[in-house]
């Protein structure tokens, strides 16, 4: 087997080629926004900790494959949960231009009577997003989720209509939203398997935002709090992301870590503490490295192949792939895994940027694991008349001697 480095072009016959995938990078990303049940053929022979809880899922980040879980899909409380996607659509706006870290907040009333956990800002008074943004993430404020709700959606109302349409987009189907903060309301439900699709999300889509969940403490007026994640104390690999709490929904936390480029999401709901609920989220963090493996095997734009090129102002035209492609197996598994790439042996102009032409099968022990389609890399437009007649005259010769 041809053993690759990460992101290196490879050769291939006419049609396809067995690949060995044993050097492939780990993985960083994914390629569909959805968490997918891990194949059987890949489930580790090592069972997964059994957790006291009412539900709990474990996620790799790369290729978005669910390892394990219980009741995942079960209505739960999301308690401040809630605030992943308050920040979600934060982080949104900054990234579209829409508000900036240095904008103003108005303060209102209601914001400053909000009650639960609170960064302490005051009614009648300007805080800038940033400092919002921390006392949103860090002290878990509830004051600043409204604050920065009602800066966005002009109402909490119609801040929580906009969570709502973006849950949707994000495939989190049995997820309803009433409130920025996560306090309790009999209309305002999630589930595990939905909260840690926003939580895959969130930390694919804003990568530097998403440094401010492993920030320890915030001071804001005078007032330090710690973060109560208390993961991040423990292990300098876990870098998030959210704890939560009502009496309904129990102690919940989200809790993601990254070792040698592999990332896991786990999700627990309902412990019975916030001792416990860490306990809980890093054993299930410690069974996926010890269980599993990750590889990435092309990033997103890597050019798999370069094409001969008839009828185009180009020679060739450049193959790649649209998304990260990343498979995890059992640890030890790695010499079980082969690629398999079908590609025509050309292409004829024009071509359009984002054109599928091909595809890329990750294989398992001989089994098709994951399909990814392979697609032009570019915009490859028609020659010029004469040009496109040579070539059709060379292709013609080329069929008839072959």
């Amino acid at each position: 087997m041809l053993c690759l480095a990460p992101n290196a072009p490879i050769s291939m016959r006419k049609y396809a080629i067995l690949i060995a995938l044993l050097c492939a990078a780990p993985a960083t990303a994914a390629s569909e926004p959805l968490l997918q049940p891990l194949p059987a053929l890949l489930k580790s022979r090592v069972p997964a900790p059994q957790t006291e809880v009412s539900a709990w899922l474990l996620a790799d980040f790369g290729s978005g494959w669910i390892i394990d879980g219980a009741n995942a899909g079960a209505r739960i409380e999301p308690a401040s949960l809630t605030k992943l996607m308050t920040g979600y659509l934060v982080f949104e706006a900054l990234s579209n231009g829409g508000i900036t870290l240095q904008d103003q907040v108005y303060v209102s009333k209601k914001a400053w009577k909000t009650g639960g956990s609170r960064m302490f800002i005051r009614v009648d008074t300007r805080v800038s997003v940033e400092a919002l943004l921390k006392g949103l993430i860090i002290q878990s404020g509830n004051d600043a989720a409204v604050a920065l709700a009602e800066h966005l959606g002009g109402s909490e109302a119609g801040f929580a209509a906009s969570m709502n349409e973006t849950a949707a987009r994000l495939g989190m189907h049995n997820t309803r939203f009433v409130n920025s903060s996560g306090l309790p309301h009999p209309d305002h439900y999630s589930t595990a398997l939905d909260m840690s699709i926003l939580t895959r999300a969130l930390i694919r889509r804003f990568p530097d935002y998403f440094k401010i969940y492993s920030e320890r403490e915030y001071t804001y007026n005078n007032i330090t709090q710690k973060n109560r994640n208390i993961l991040l104390a423990r292990d300098p690999s876990v870098d998030g992301i959210k704890t939560g709490y009502t009496r309904k929904a129990g102690y919940c936390l989200i809790g993601t870590s990254e070792r040698d480029g592999m990332r896991l999401i786990a999700t627990v709901i309902g412990s019975k503490s916030a001792a416990a609920r860490a306990d809980q989220v890093y054993s299930l963090l410690q069974y996926g490295y010890a269980a599993y493996e990750s590889r990435l095997i092309y990033a997103a734009g890597s050019e798999v192949k370069s094409l001969p090129l008839w009828m185009g102002r180009e020679p060739r035209a450049r193959v790649s792939i649209p998304s990260d492609l990343s498979v995890i197996y059992p640890k030890g598994g790695a010499h079980q895994l082969s690629g398999e790439v079908a590609l025509p042996s050309s292409l004829d102009a024009p071509l359009h940027a984002d054109q599928s032409v091909g595809a890329i099968e990750v294989k398992f022990n001989g089994a098709t694991v994951r399909t990814a389609s392979l697609q032009v890399a570019e915009d490859y437009p028609e020659g010029a008349l004469w040009s496109r007649m040579i070539d059709w005259v060379k292709r013609l010769v080329f069929q008839v001697t072959n």
